[in-house]
């Protein structure tokens, strides 16, 4: 059975989908630019399971502290070469500077 995406869950998919290259968003501002700023779970759901579906750029979306938090360190390593792939440095092994890569967007400009 297919499911119908809610509202949120398409605002969630179309943020992430136009975050450009060589930059990031943390999940707690794609939730707070789709108009719901307590649903970073609910973008991190998104991610999971409808990356491959929408094709979505799921290694532009980091922590909060600007840090890759995949579970298994495989996957740390294929975000972190994705987002170097794209221009992105890293202070730390698995860290990069908010400041410099965050895209700087605020939910008007997605009107």
């Amino acid at each position: 059975m297919f499911k119908i995406p809610s509202q949120l869950t398409e605002d969630i998919i179309f943020i992430i989908k136009n975050i450009p290259r060589g930059k990031v968003l943390t999940y707690g501002r794609v939730a707070k630019l789709a108009g719901h700023p307590k649903a970073a779970r609910q973008v991190s759901w998104t991610l999971h399971s409808s990356s491959g579906k929408y094709d979505l750029p799921w290694h532009r979306v980091i922590n909060s502290k600007g840090e890759i938090s995949l579970k298994f360190e495989k996957d740390r390593q294929y975000q972190k070469a994705l987002l170097e792939k794209e221009g992105i440095e890293f202070l730390s092994e698995y860290e990069i500077d908010l400041d410099r890569y965050i895209w700087k967007i605020s939910s008007m400009d997605l009107i």
